[in-house]
């Protein structure tokens, strides 16, 4: 099977490289980690403007008509400069909603503003104690007057401190744990009723905590099929753990070739430490992990692009590589650049966060593992 990228994708990974080289460092990551916003709106714009937004969606949605290799293929390159824009989040995930599970209605009234970078999205799912079970959701949506009340509230909502709108989880029915019964809504996140509490997460981007009073959500606003959510963020969560193994990739990949140098120039006894043999085992361990974690993610997309029944499956494996090698390069590489790894200064304890958030984002490598487990009985 030929694993190489075709001439467009190497042209959009030509083009984000030039971009990061350009503009994106470590000092551009640490001062946006002291804003408000968390990344930088003129950026955001130049993605727009140089088309990547358009990437995901389909010719007929106003986009390039991209494949999930081709979301792989940029992922991989944004991560390589620590880039903080919220692609993941608007683009890929609620973007992703839209282009799965909208009308035609609900599509021509959001994708192009997502397109031209004039609007961002926030995925509202997670709640206290649920855990990463989807179908644990204690927020509800009551039918009122032709449409919907929403109460209830979400944590951790990531990019939804700015976000214009939300794709919100609530129960239409049944029971708080029931997979039968969820529905997802769009929320205008200015509505009344709407109030949230910004944070910083463990990397450095921002995210909210919101709580849900009374919110008046009409019919037309329910994304998707009313009380059976669930296969759609299914889908929507596996096309975003494609994505996210291009930036662990990139991300691990730089970890090494970083780790690699250093110890070419860092001295003990007399020479460079990378002559020292039980450092050099470290180092090819660190290599067989981002290896690992290559052959996942190109199969991965190739049975995303392919359609294949052995998505899902081969999704999990993907989750469950991105925690668990993630965890053993970064750790590794501090270790082996020493105490001046953990320093805010080194690219190191910046990729060392990030690759935290992707091993828990919508699932650790338990959780992975059982549902891998799950879908091979």
């Amino acid at each position: 099977m030929d694993f190489s990228l075709t001439e467009e994708q190497t042209l959009l990974q030509d083009s984000v490289d030039k971009f990061v080289r350009d503009n994106c460092d470590v000092e551009r990551r640490r001062s946006l980690n002291q804003t408000e916003l968390g990344y930088d709106a003129e950026v955001w714009q130049q993605f727009a403007e140089l088309g990547w937004l358009c990437v995901p969606f389909t010719e007929e949605q106003g986009g390039f008509g991209g494949s999930a290799a081709d979301v792989m293929v940029m992922s991989e390159a944004l991560s390589k400069g620590l880039v903080r824009e919220p692609f993941l989040t608007t683009v890929v995930t609620c973007g992703g909603f839209l282009r799965l599970g909208g009308s035609a209605e609900q599509q021509a009234a959001h994708i192009p503003a997502i397109i031209e970078g004039a609007k961002q999205w926030a995925f509202a799912f997670a709640e206290d104690a649920a855990g990463y079970n989807l179908a644990a959701v204690s927020a509800t949506a009551e039918a009122s007057d032709g449409g919907f009340r929403l109460n209830g509230a979400k944590t951790a909502v990531l990019n939804g401190h700015h976000s214009d709108y939300l794709i919100v989880s609530a129960r239409t029915s049944g029971e708080a744990r029931d997979k039968a019964g969820v529905s997802l809504f769009i929320v205008d996140a200015s509505q009344a009723g709407i109030s949230k509490q910004a944070f910083n997460t463990v990397d450095g981007s921002r995210a909210a905590n919101i709580e849900f009073k009374d919110v008046e959500v009409a019919a037309d606003q329910l994304l998707g099929e009313l009380g059976n959510a669930l296969p759609l963020m299914e889908a929507v969560i596996d096309d975003s753990i494609i994505a996210m193994g291009g930036e662990a990739l990139g991300a691990m990949q730089l970890l090494l070739n970083d780790t690699v140098e250093y110890t070419k120039t860092r001295e003990q006894f007399g020479q460079p430490i990378s002559n020292f043999q039980a450092l050099q085992h470290r180092m090819a361990d660190m290599y067989l992990k981002v290896e690992e974690t290559r052959s996942l993610l190109f199969n991965a997309a190739i049975q995303a692009d392919e359609g294949s029944a052995d998505k899902a499956k081969a999704c999990a494996a993907l989750k469950v590589k991105i925690a668990e090698a993630g965890r053993f390069v970064s750790q590794e590489a501090i270790q082996l650049h020493g105490g001046i790894g953990m320093t805010d200064e080194l690219n190191i304890s910046h990729h060392f966060k990030r690759l935290l958030v992707l091993g828990m984002l919508y699932g650790d490598e338990d959780y992975y593992v059982s549902r891998y487990t799950a879908l091979s009985a």
